[in-house]
């Protein structure tokens, strides 16, 4: 099969490798969506140790399944492939399972490639009036749904006002999320003019310049989808007191939050990592029934291309909040 496989920093290769073999109780999927993610974007970078070249990247997919007694039911894929049986996800908690690995991490590698393999309990069907485009984005939009579902759980009052920070699928998914979650009033901070003019008119968002932020504009909720330390200080400057902050980025490791003000206005922090099964089962009906919207905002390009698709992201050229790369167009 053909594969774009990450072979060190800025450097993909689309090549032949070797077609997956399912084990007992995996199923064979033919790749026909996979989003690039900021992980990827990251690992492209050479800034991933999680992710060490040659790997073939990608984790937000959807498909076919190949062959057995399912042949041709079409399928999002739950990246993330937990034990099933630690107290975590007995629990509910399975994303915090202390064995879970993630599609595109060794030794499983990812979706930019034709095929891949993936057990039954990692599938949801999606209905034949939904693009697989948007059933793809399952797992980016879950990120933002498991974030806002435990802020709003930790929130002392009712969430009118919430701010994301960043414009990318991660923080689209998250004000998308917020809305279907039943926040009225949702602003996205985005610094891309490119991106937030997509966001404005295409995506149906208030989506303002960090620059038109006003310095006193206080919120309900603050969800940090970026994860610098300046991404961080915005979001203790923000959030007002008795507030909550969820953080989904993964952008540094250190700084930015003012945890003197945090202290003293009580205000919750919460780190918060992919999903829970149940989270994305969730998402992925709130896509199927419409409660986030037409997800038309995406664009796509061939596998083949994705060297570049992933430059020009990389350079900022890209006004889409997400590229969707197809393997066998």
């Amino acid at each position: 099969m053909k594969a774009l496989v990450y072979n060190g920093p800025e450097v993909l290769d689309f090549r032949d490798v070797a077609d997956p073999e399912p084990a007992a109780g995996q199923q064979l999927i033919k790749v026909l969506s996979v989003g690039i993610c900021g992980s990827d974007m990251h690992a492209y970078l050479g800034h991933d140790d999680r992710r060490p070249a040659p790997l073939i990247l990608g984790h937000e997919a959807a498909g076919v399944i190949v062959g057995g007694p399912r042949d041709g039911v079409r399928v999002t894929i739950n990246p993330l492939v937990t034990c099933g049986t630690c107290q975590a996800c007995i629990a509910g908690h399975d994303n915090l399972c202390p064995e879970r690995m993630i599609i595109s991490m060794p030794p499983r590698e990812g979706a930019f490639a034709q095929y891949v393999t993936m057990r039954d309990d990692n599938l949801v069907v999606v209905p034949e009036d939904v693009s697989l485009d948007a059933a793809a984005l399952a797992e980016p939009i879950a990120c933002g749904w498991h974030t806002v579902r435990l802020a709003l759980k930790a929130l002392d009052g009712e969430a009118r006002t919430a701010l994301v920070i960043g414009g990318g699928a991660i923080g689209l998914g998250a004000a998308l999320s917020l809305t279907a979650q039943g926040v009225p009033d949702v602003t996205i901070v985005e610094p891309n003019a490119l991106r937030r003019d997509v966001l404005s008119t295409t995506c149906n968002q208030a989506a303002i310049s960090p620059d038109d932020l006003p310095s006193g504009a206080q919120f309900d909720l603050v969800i940090d989808g970026v994860g610098y330390a300046a991404t961080r200080a915005t979001a203790s400057v923000h959030a007002r007191p008795g507030g909550v902050i969820g953080h989904i980025g993964l952008g540094e490791g250190t700084g930015g939050l003012d945890v003197r003000r945090m202290t003293l206005q009580e205000i919750t922090f919460i780190g918060t990592y992919t999903y829970t099964a149940q989270d994305f089962r969730d998402t992925a009906a709130a896509i199927f029934d419409g409660r986030l919207g037409q997800l038309d905002w995406t664009e796509q390009r061939s596998l083949q291309d994705g060297a570049a698709a992933f430059a020009n992201i990389r350079a900022g050229r890209t006004a889409a909040p997400k590229i969707i790369l197809h393997p066998h167009a």
